[in-house]
């Protein structure tokens, strides 16, 4: 039985705003049909012609949410036992957000400003790819010394025992991350980091390796692990070998060893375990049900993390990850039904 409070996420919260787009849109705005990218100047008419042009959907999102939120789903009861902190702003989408939060039973903290508005992503989805733009906004407002440090905030990251930042986080709070990942590494408990985008892995490079020796569970899709691999100097496009030197990168906390897991869409889910490299093969799915991958990435890592708080086997945590991101792509959006169906 999982405790409240027992899993912890930090991240970006920001309001996904979904639809269909067309190629000449991607063109259009310059964007690769399977990506991750902060918004620049030349987007900033984006977000409003999506609204206009296309059928959207808005989902609370933000990748560390998400997960927090899938992991929340899977475990059902006890309510909130997965706390989350971001900032978003005293808006409209922020009272969206506070409300998504709270019919996902997820205990969110936010750290309000009124300085920028509530951060939002634009998911461009074409056939099975979605380009995601995300304008940071408030969430690039996160402040360790007016939100994490104080007393009543720093008591809920005290009681978790499994810690979960996407790699989105890095480019926002590096302090707020190294602080949540020293107390975990101390305390003996879990810490896990995902690489979360080729750019965070090359622009982001120096506040990753300041965190890695942190890391107990490195998450990150195949394009992440090969990005990485590349800026490391790792030497090697076979993704098992860049696993295991994932793995072996320098680490703090010696009791603990680290595991690295790589997802690669339809193919294996690639795991170290102990000195060996293990794939798990996916649900199959048909083509034709998969409405969204949208989410899928973040599903899985909520899936995986709901049986780890349970102290589960890690075989059974990758089972729960890929029944999870089975769901979520049979969905528009990262939602889900009301229940889980996992056993």
């Amino acid at each position: 039985m999982a405790s409240q409070n027992a899993l912890f996420g930090m991240g970006n919260p920001l309001l996904d705003i979904c639809a269909v787009v067309d190629k000449d849109f991607l063109d259009k705005y310059g964007l690769k049909p399977n990506d991750q990218i902060l918004a620049e100047d030349k987007h900033k008419e984006m977000f409003e012609e999506m609204v206009k042009k296309f059928k959207v959907e808005y989902h609370a999102g933000g990748a560390t949410q998400n997960s927090v939120k899938v992991a929340q789903w899977m475990i059902q009861k006890p309510h909130k036992v997965a706390t989350f902190f971001g900032c978003i702003g005293k808006d409209r989408f922020g009272e969206i957000l506070k409300e998504k939060a709270e019919e996902s039973y997820v205990d969110a903290h936010y750290y309000e400003q009124s300085e920028e508005p509530t951060g939002t992503c634009a998911a461009c989805i074409t056939g099975d790819n979605r380009s995601l733009v995300a304008n940071l906004a408030a969430a690039n407002c996160y402040k360790k010394d007016k939100h994490l440090d104080l007393e009543e905030n720093w008591k809920l990251v005290e009681k978790a025992k499994v810690y979960y930042i996407a790699g989105f986080f890095l480019t926002v709070s590096l302090e707020s991350i190294l602080k949540v990942a020293k107390h975990a590494s101390d305390n003996n408990k879990i810490f896990s980091l995902n690489l979360s985008a080729p750019f965070i892995c090359q622009a982001f490079k120096e506040s990753l390796m300041k965190v890695m020796p942190y890391v107990d569970i490195l998450f990150g899709n195949e394009t992440e692990a090969a990005t990485f691999a590349r800026e490391q100097g790792f030497e090697t496009k076979d993704i098992e070998e860049i696993a295991k030197k994932a793995q072996n990168l320098p680490k703090v906390n010696k009791k603990r060893q680290r595991i690295a897991v790589f997802t690669q869409g339809k193919e294996g889910t690639v795991m170290t375990k102990g000195d060996k490299v293990e794939t798990f093969p996916v649900i199959q799915t048909d083509q034709s049900d998969i409405v969204d991958t949208n989410g899928a990435g973040d599903a899985f890592v909520g899936g995986f993390l709901s049986e780890l708080v349970q102290d589960k086997s890690l075989e059974q945590c990758i089972r729960a990850g890929h029944y999870a991101a089975n769901v979520i792509i049979r969905q528009a959006g990262c939602t889900f039904p009301e229940k889980p169906d996992f056993h």
